[in-house]
């Protein structure tokens, strides 16, 4: 049954076509801005159902690109995006609309904004929070440097729990600057008053008549040094809180930080946000307009059921049915086993509870919080608090898994150091998303882990490489030992079909041999990459070439010494194969044991450079890496002579 009318689409949009800057849209009369934000988002679907991307956001928050490059001189005035999902429509209006078939695939436009890319992209994002303060310091140096330039933050409500948010909002007032924060409230309810009254006082707070007297006003109070700096501050306190108690609405918050406050106002009506934008771009000071937004704007489906539609793979734009992967039995995905297993644990004891900094749905947490919903928590996009908050349950006898995107983890790394590892708290760290990610590119590879997580004393760190091993391995850390302990595993599916096991606790820092070989090379690996070393392996055996001894060496820390000492006695030849960076990981630490024993041999390392691997599938990243099955065997074959002679 369709949902949408086949006439309501179309693959034509005779605006969106004549935009190819924002400049182009900036010459268009306003009544058109409502039929090109009907074209964007036709545009939207077509493309996206097709080429994967995040959809409900960029919905969402069509009117909101549209009406900022419509008001704003971009690319002179800035505009920093918070995360990126909500900057589709900015690509497309600024010089990527023919190019944006290859979002987020290699080589193509990127799926977060990136200064790399395009003039207009001001900022890196990917990471939550960085908005407010990374335009701050373009505002201030704007202010420094006497620019009339715009400096525009935009936030969603969800960033808004990052603390990196709160230490730019209290800083706000702190220099001379003319910031705007936009902060878009796509979900989050922050103020129940959207009714004519408010509407009412919107208007007037934006009205050039009412901030001339109000500017002519504190002239004069200055002129006869009647205010100072402070006093300012004070009336501005006072003046918020004048309108607050006027209106009902709830800025006490932003009024106690000095900033403006405006709204909240619909941020879905685009003629009604170039009114209001084009008040508030000329006004001295920083201010805050607080925008309401509907995620999934304009589909129903993404509207009915936004987190599905956050980024729901390719679909049916009629129907609204995503494409299904393939019925046939194949291995589960590493962050289904994990909470799986995390429900399985926490049912039998009570003391195990699970914390995730809002990806409880990307981390399968959501498995816990419906089984045993008291003994998960959801602390919102805050990684550096996820940690310490665990560290607290911890000193008081509870045993929380922690799960971070590997990549998020790098907020919490003082957290982890300082309010875990030091005390040696029982806090089981679960990174998911470690290694290569795919298509979120460059913003989101879990490629830092290993190095940054091994130079950390009490801190044990291992990897599984199959589903089998992340159950032992959470066990381990359950039951093994009494202190913090990370497990890093990747995104996506296992090699397991048949991946359910008997957890059983490992012994700590020991490695194990895979596969027995024929030369003198022998191959060690760390966690899910190993996989691919064994494709590499059974590849060259089947082709009767030399083959290498392949050991898994399970643990990073503490690293397997004797298994090292008797693998560097019988072997000349090592590789090591990691999906983290080479700089400081995995096969830094074997080169260290391997050197001070002395070893006289020959040592190669495989891993992720010291770059930064931008966005394609995770098969063209680990080609482009060297560490995809087709390199690993070429490697192995330059360095054992190939294929085996008749006498072996």
């Amino acid at each position: 049954m369709a949902i949408l009318d086949e006439s309501s689409l179309s693959l034509h949009y005779p605006i969106l076509e004549s935009i190819e800057t924002s400049q182009d849209l900036r010459v268009l009369p306003r009544e058109s801005l409502p039929e090109l934000c009907r074209e964007l988002r036709s545009f939207l679907l077509d493309e996206l159902s097709i080429h994967p991307g995040h959809l409900g956001s960029s919905l969402g928050a069509v009117e909101l690109n549209v009406a900022l490059h419509y008001v704003f001189l971009t690319p002179f005035d800035r505009i920093v995006w918070d995360v990126g999902h909500q900057a589709y429509v900015h690509k497309i209006l600024t010089e990527r609309r023919k190019s944006f078939y290859t979002l987020r695939q290699w080589k193509g436009v990127g799926g977060f904004p990136s200064p790399s890319e395009s003039i207009y992209d001001t900022f890196p994002a990917g990471h939550a929070s960085n908005s407010i303060s990374a335009a701050l310091g373009m505002a201030v140096a704007a202010a420094k440097k006497k620019e009339e330039r715009k400096v525009v933050a935009v936030i969603g409500d969800g960033s808004m729990t990052g603390g990196l948010a709160f230490e730019g909002l209290n800083n706000v007032s702190s220099f001379p600057n003319d910031l705007l924060v936009i902060l878009n409230d796509n979900n989050m309810s922050i103020d129940n008053n959207v009714g004519g009254l408010n509407h009412y006082l919107v208007d007037l707070n934006t009205s050039k008549a009412y901030n001339a007297v109000r500017y002519d006003i504190y002239k004069l109070f200055r002129r006869f040094n009647v205010v100072g700096e402070e006093s300012r501050k004070a009336i501005l306190r006072f003046n918020n809180s004048l309108k607050s108690a006027i209106g009902k609405t709830d800025n006490t918050f932003f009024q106690g930080l000095n900033i403006r406050y405006f709204g909240p106002i619909d941020g879905n009506d685009v003629l009604r946000l170039v009114t209001i934008l084009g008040k508030i771009k000329e006004m001295k000071g920083p201010k805050l307009l607080h925008i309401r937004t509907i995620k999934g704007k304009g589909y129903p489906p993404a509207e009915a059921d936004p987190t599905t539609w956050h980024a729901p793979g390719c679909f049916n734009i009629l129907t609204g049915e995503r494409k299904q992967e393939s019925a046939q039995v194949s291995a589960p995905k590493f962050q289904d086993v994990f909470g799986t297993t995390l429900v399985d644990f926490a049912k039998k004891d009570k003391r195990i509870v699970g914390v995730t900094p809002a990806m409880p749905t990307g981390c399968s947490m959501s498995m816990l919080f419906d089984a045993l919903p008291d003994q998960a928590y959801d602390v919102g996009i805050a990684e550096a608090h996820a940690v310490t908050f665990s560290a607290g349950l911890a000193k008081e006898g509870l045993i929380p898994f922690c799960n971070i995107y590997s990549s998020f983890a790098q907020r919490s790394f003082d957290q982890i150091i300082h309010d875990v590892c030091l005390a040696r708290y029982h806090v089981i760290l679960c990174l998911d998303r470690a290694g290569l990610v795919g298509e979120d590119g460059a913003t989101h590879q879990g490629a830092f882990d290993l190095a940054y997580l091994r130079i950390i004393p009490n801190l044990i760190v291992a990897a599984p490489l199959n589903e089998h091993y992340l159950q032992h391995l959470m066990y381990t850390a359950y039951k093994g030992q009494n202190g913090p302990m990370a497990i890093r595993y990747p995104r996506g599916k296992g090699s397991c079909i048949d991946w359910q096991v008997e957890p059983e606790v490992l012994p700590i820092g020991k490695g194990r041999i895979l596969s027995e070989g024929n030369s003198h090379v022998a191959i060690l690996s760390l966690g899910a990459i190993g996989v691919e070393v064994q494709k590499a392996i059974d590849s060259l055996r089947k082709a009767e070439e030399v083959c290498p001894t392949h050991y898994d060496m399970v643990f990073l820390k503490p690293l397997d010494e004797e298994l090292l000492k008797e693998i560097a006695q019988k072997y000349n030849t090592l590789i090591t194969v990691e999906d983290g960076c080479l700089t400081g990981g995995f096969g830094s630490a074997i080169g260290e044991v391997l050197n001070g024993l002395e070893w006289q041999g020959k040592l190669v390392s495989l891993g992720i450079p010291d770059e930064f691997i931008p966005h394609g599938t995770v098969a063209e990243q680990k080609e482009y890496c060297g560490i995809d099955a087709k390199t690993i065997a070429s490697t192995i074959r330059s360095l054992t002579g190939g294929i085996l002679s008749k006498e072996d």
